[in-house]
C-alpha cells in the first residue's frame, strides 16, 4: 500500500517538534553525510552553501562531520571550524539555511586515533586516549595506508585552549 498525505503517519511528520531548547517545523532530519567538498582549506564553500540551502525545509538539518581543530583531521576535504575563514565560510551556509526557515546543528568531529600522520600537522603521529592502533587502512590524501598506533594525548595537551 502506498502512503498518502492523509494518512496519520505520515501526516505526523508534518507535525512541529521541540528538540530541547530548538523548536522545529517538522520531523523530518537530514541525518549527516560526510560530502568531502570543502577542498583542501577545510573552508566550507559556495557548493556546500547550494547543498545545504537546498535542505531547509527539512525540520533540522545535521551537517556533515566537521574538524574541530587541524589535529582533528583524519578524512580528505572534509570541513573545519577552527579559524577565522572556516567559521566564515559556515556563518554563509547558517546564513542561508535561516533565510529559507530552516534549522541545523554542526557535528563536531575529532578523528582520533582514526587518522593517519599524512594528516596531521608536520605528519606526527594522531591522538587517542591510548597508543592502540585500529586494525585496517585508511585512504589518505597520498593513497590507502595501514592505520598506526596513535600517541596518548597529554593532561597538558587537553587543558590547552587551543
Amino acid at each position: 500500500m502506498i502512503a498518502t498525505p492523509t494518512d496519520s503517519a505520515l501526516a505526523a511528520l508534518f507535525q512541529p517538534l521541540q528538540l530541547g531548547a530548538i523548536s522545529i517545523p517538522n520531523r523530518i532530519i537530514m541525518a549527516p553525510l560526510t560530502r568531502a567538498r570543502s577542498g583542501l582549506s577545510r573552508i566550507p564553500n559556495g557548493l556546500m552553501l547550494e547543498h545545504y540551502s537546498q535542505r531547509a525545509s527539512a525540520g533540522l538539518i545535521i551537517t556533515e562531520a566537521t574538524q574541530i581543530s587541524e589535529q582533528a583531521a583524519g578524512w580528505q576535504q572534509t570541513p573545519g571550524i577552527y579559524n577565522a575563514d572556516q567559521i566564515a565560510g559556515w556563518q554563509k551556509i547558517t546564513e542561508a539555511v535561516h533565510q529559507r526557515g530552516g534549522k541545523m546543528v554542526l557535528q563536531l568531529w575529532h578523528t582520533g586515533r582514526a587518522s593517519h600522520p599524512d594528516f596531521q600537522p608536520n605528519g606526527e603521529l594522531p591522538v587517542s586516549a591510548s597508543d592502540i592502533a585500529p586494525q585496517g587502512e585508511i585512504h589518505t590524501p597520498l593513497g590507502k595506508k595501514s592505520y598506526v598506533a596513535p600517541r596518548p594525548l597529554t593532561l597538558e595537551e587537553i587543558n590547552r585552549k587551543k
